[in-house]
């Protein structure tokens, strides 16, 4: 067995179950790509079985912290099954759910979404890549799914020197799926829609949302980055007289006009706006156009925490747009999923977002991912979809500076 041993003092990590060694920890050792490896402390001590990845920053990621574990076939078969199992009794609304997450579920990069009777996985780690056929068996084995399909086409698998590769690994067949959501049916394509297909992370958030709608009377909706509008579908169940959906992608908006008509909605409430947000938002304000509710749910701003700054301030130009754009009471939902900006640092961002609109929010609830994108207490990182649930009020600076009311 070969061995990755490390520099002193660069073991705690490891100690505390966090699954990443990075290159810099390293004193000598290394292996083929995503081999397991034995990793060990400057004095010899055993700390870890992880899989080598030569091209990346992140050189191992821990499989097993149990030296008398073996990584094979059974390994694989033993871990896709108790995250397929652990799933079942969350009572997931929906037979659109995640079913391996990666490191929380002790199988880094890899990425299983569950689509009614099909899968689709995402391969992103020398280490999955490696045991990828010994993986693919294990899933169809656990869900007793025939079909499999292959998105690993993430902008990951370059840092770790992996070609993209998609399509059907087991099963073939039609690509375009159909699934439940609560009360909802939706559809996507495993080949060609974002990450494996959908957004199952916000599930539990357009139920929350379509709540809200309904609770505080949103008339006038707008939703954006609005990809296949699941959004867009709860606003109108909550009750919601007109939602305008915002994207760049003109497949995207023709998918949010069918899954009204699927959901049986009126289609003469549902407006498709193919266009910038920023430039929307913009136009929007300068026209005066005013909305009850708006959701703000961008792409990955900052992949990384050193894309941060530059994220932040894209994250706080177009919070401070869709605040100044809400009518008094309005609400607003504001996600970020970028790992690199923490949930801290997204409250700090929305908050001088308010400030240069002169418009203060009380914050109703904090918003997260659906409980089947495990966050684990050892692996923080996978905590990485954040939001708030805003509802504007007259700003204090507002209030202040107001004249007396004059006495009678």
């Amino acid at each position: 067995m070969k061995i990755v041993r490390l520099r002193e003092g660069r073991e705690r990590s490891l100690q505390r179950q966090h699954p990443w060694v990075f290159e810099s920890s390293i004193q000598r050792g290394g292996g083929d790509a995503g081999e397991t490896l034995r990793v060990e402390a400057a004095d010899g001590r055993f700390l870890a079985w992880g899989a080598f990845s030569p091209k990346s920053a992140i050189r191992v990621r821990a499989w097993s912290f149990d030296e008398t574990e073996r990584i094979d076939r059974a390994f694989f078969e033993r871990r896709v099954s108790a995250a397929v199992a652990w799933r079942k009794g969350l009572a997931v609304q929906s037979d659109g759910v995640r079913l391996v997450h990666g490191e929380a579920d002790g199988l880094p990069g890899l990425v299983v979404d569950r689509y009614g009777d099909t899968l689709c996985a995402q391969f992103g780690t020398a280490g999955v890549e490696r045991w990828r056929e010994a993986i693919a068996d294990a899933l169809l084995a656990a869900t007793g799914c025939t079909r499999l399909y292959e998105r690993s086409d993430a902008a990951v698998r370059q840092l770790e020197g992996l070609e993209e590769r998609c399509g059907w690994m087991r099963g073939e067949g039609s690509t375009e799926v159909s699934i439940r959501e609560h009360d909802w049916q939706l559809t996507l394509d495993v080949a060609t829609g974002h990450k494996t297909g959908f957004y199952l992370d916000q599930r539990d958030n357009r139920a929350r949302f379509a709540q809200l709608v309904r609770q505080y009377g949103s008339q006038r909706v707008l939703n954006c980055y609005c990809y296949t509008g699941g959004f867009t579908v709860a606003a109108l169940a909550g009750g919601a007289t007109q939602v305008t959906s915002v994207d760049s992608s003109g497949p995207a908006l023709e998918r949010v006009q069918a899954h009204v008509r699927l959901n049986g909605q009126p289609e003469s409430a549902s407006e498709v706006v193919e266009a910038d947000v920023n430039r929307f938002l913009r136009d929007c304000f300068n026209s005066g156009r005013r909305f009850d509710a708006i959701v703000l749910d961008p792409p990955k701003f900052a992949p990384t925490a050193a894309h941060a700054e530059r994220a932040a301030r894209a994250y706080k130009d177009i919070n401070r747009l869709a605040l100044q754009l809400l009518s008094p009471g309005g609400l607003l939902l504001t996600f970020s999923c970028s790992g690199g900006i923490p949930a801290d640092l997204f409250h700090k961002i929305v908050a001088g977002a308010a400030i240069d609109a002169h418009v203060d929010g009380a914050i109703l609830q904090r918003l997260e991912a659906a409980p089947d994108h495990a966050a684990t207490l050892y692996f923080p990182e996978g905590e990485y979809l954040k939001g708030l649930v805003l509802r504007r009020r007259t700003a204090i600076s507002e209030i202040t500076s107001s004249p007396a009311p004059k006495s009678a």
